[in-house]
């Protein structure tokens, strides 16, 4: 391989890796590249701190949060893991979340008690986070600046050249960049993705979504509201993510004020709609919003003395995807490559496991000097699964918006494929934490279902994909809703992946929350029940290590 001719930036550097987007993804990359050696420019055409979404971790988030700690040498990671750390060494303007809240409305008709749902995150294992993105972006972008990444904030890249050496970055206004690999995890506005051709005119996935949001104060906690205080939810809707779905779309409700001692009295706040159901009008963001809530009666009092505190977004359809991620000298990583929805917060999920998978694949390329696209192979495969396997689920869940009973079994089938995939990778952090055996990570990487909710299991992909089939099939109108959540329940009583101790196969059970009895019932299911052969090991695995790290804390 030839020399790499001398760069006309600033210090005349040559870096190993330049990184596109200073935001969360890339910040957390360039932390590690550069904590392993990696000669790494962060590179951003604006500046910190600044408003991002993607607000709200999920257990698997921050299970993988550690994994990246852990595998990587870069503790900070691991502060966001934890509303403890994120509260006490990140951002006091933080939130917590200890519960998914899903609250089913009908247009124009009161609130049915009965039909809710709420995913009750056990406080034995986490407390989540409501992430004040503005913060936590430019703490880790620190952190990555600590390590040793060069910063270039206010740099806006205007062309991309690759050869076969590296990348040249020209830059406006400015000297131009060299690099040897060059990874875009910039978002939507992909330099790459324009430069090569990489999206799809026509956008792969089967979600149809719109979206509009702000920042708002004066949200009133669910839990006060009329309808709210008909509920017999185990967790207050105010300490968690609530979601008020209906026909055609759903509203995010993200409070950072949930807490004793908050510093922040905002609260996130966005209508997603199906723009086939609910087009785009020429109204103001902020003017439609109010239009909604006229028809919703029992989610408007949530709403009554709320004010915007800052602009609204109004966006056009969500959905974008790329025919390619990975070429020569480049890969585009989770938002660049393509991207949903925000329904089941799995965006910053689908980040780590990106980063997860590319760092060190660039630790040992810059080490080989050898960048060749072969080497990251793997990461094509993983970004494109990891699309597919939520587009499937939340264009199934917006079918499902249509009627409560599917969507009361929709909601419990994202829901065990969410708990199996968490203890997945809480089973392979237990193991390192034990053995300190690197192989753990490539075993873990290597499971037969790259991006799916529950990588490991071939047969629990056959459950999910039976019914995502379902769901297509009442989308298409070839199976009534009543059929569909008949099958959705018949496909939730297998007992080989759905543990009873959850009670997600009985439909009046509303309400899942692993408290600790049902937690050593669970690992007895795992280690002496009829769990697949593929399951009880990581659950039992998974379990256990969360059992003893509870025992030694107390001890």
């Amino acid at each position: 391989m030839q020399p790499l001719p001398a760069s006309d930036s600033p210090d005349k550097a040559v870096h190993d890796v330049a990184v596109l987007g200073a935001g969360i993804a890339g910040s957390i990359l360039a932390a590690i590249l550069s904590r392993n050696g990696v000669k790494t420019v962060l590179i951003d055409a604006g500046t910190h701190p600044r408003f991002a979404v993607g607000e709200s971790t999920i257990p698997y988030t921050s299970v993988m949060l550690r994994i990246l700690a852990a595998r990587y040498g870069v503790p900070e990671i691991a502060h966001l893991s934890h509303f403890s750390t994120m509260r006490s060494k990140v951002s006091s303007n933080s939130g917590q979340k200890r519960n998914f809240g899903f609250v089913y409305h009908r247009e124009g008709e009161k609130q049915v008690a009965d039909e809710i749902n709420q995913f009750v995150i056990p406080v034995a294992l986490s407390t989540e986070s409501h992430m004040f993105r503005q913060d936590v972006d430019s703490y880790m972008f620190n952190v990555a600046v600590r390590y040793g990444a060069v910063p270039r904030l206010g740099t806006r890249v205007s062309e991309v050249e690759v050869d076969g050496s590296g990348v040249t970055l020209a830059v406006d206004g400015g000297p131009s960049i060299r690099a040897r690999y060059v990874v875009d995890a910039g978002g939507h506005n992909s330099p790459l993705a324009r430069k090569f051709g990489l999206r799809d005119e026509v956008p792969q996935q089967r979600t149809h979504s719109r979206t509009l949001f702000t920042h708002m104060i004066g949200v009133r906690p669910y839990d006060d509201c009329p309808a709210g205080r008909a509920h017999d939810n185990p967790s207050p809707w105010h300490q968690g993510t609530l979601h008020h779905v209906f026909d055609g779309g759903w509203v995010w409700v993200i409070p950072f004020d949930n807490h004793r001692g908050a510093t922040n009295r905002l609260c996130s706040v966005g209508l997603t709609l199906d723009p086939r159901k609910h087009p785009k009008t020429d109204l103001p963001a902020e003017q439609e919003f109010a239009q909604f809530l006229e028809r919703f009666p029992d989610i408007a009092p949530q709403f009554r003395h709320a004010k915007a505190a800052r602009p609204w977004v109004s966006t056009g359809r969500l959905q974008y995807s790329s025919h390619q991620v990975v070429g020569d000298r480049f890969c585009l990583t989770s938002h660049a490559a393509g991207f949903v929805d925000a329904l089941y917060s799995r965006g910053l999920t689908n980040t780590t496991d990106v980063v997860n998978s590319l760092a060190w694949r660039l630790i040992e390329a810059a080490k080989d000097d050898d960048f060749s696209a072969e080497r990251f192979g793997h990461i094509e495969t993983l970004q494109q699964g990891l699309v597919r396997a939520h587009d499937e689920v939340v264009a199934s869940s917006f079918t499902s918006f249509r009627d409560y009973g599917m969507w009361n079994a929709t909601f419990r089938m994202w829901a065990l494929g969410t708990v199996l995939g968490t203890l997945n990778a809480q089973d392979a952090l237990v193991r390192f934490q034990r053995s300190k055996d690197p192989m753990i990570w490539r075993e873990l990487e290597a499971q037969p279902h790259p991006g799916a909710l529950f990588p490991a299991s071939v047969g629990f992909n056959k459950i999910t994909d039976a019914a995502w089939a379902a769901c297509r099939d009442v989308e298409a109108g070839l199976m009534t809703p009543d059929r569909a959540t008949g099958e959705l329940f018949d496909l939730l009583q297998d007992d080989g992946y759905a543990p009873p101790p959850f009670g997600l196969h009985d439909p009046a059970n509303r309400f899942y929350n692993p408290n600790p009895a049902r937690m050593i019932r669970t690992m007895h299911w795992a280690r002496r029940g009829s769990a697949a052969a593929d399951t009880g090991p990581v659950v039992a695995g998974a379990l256990g290590g969360f059992l003893r790290s509870r025992l030694r804390r107390h001890s």
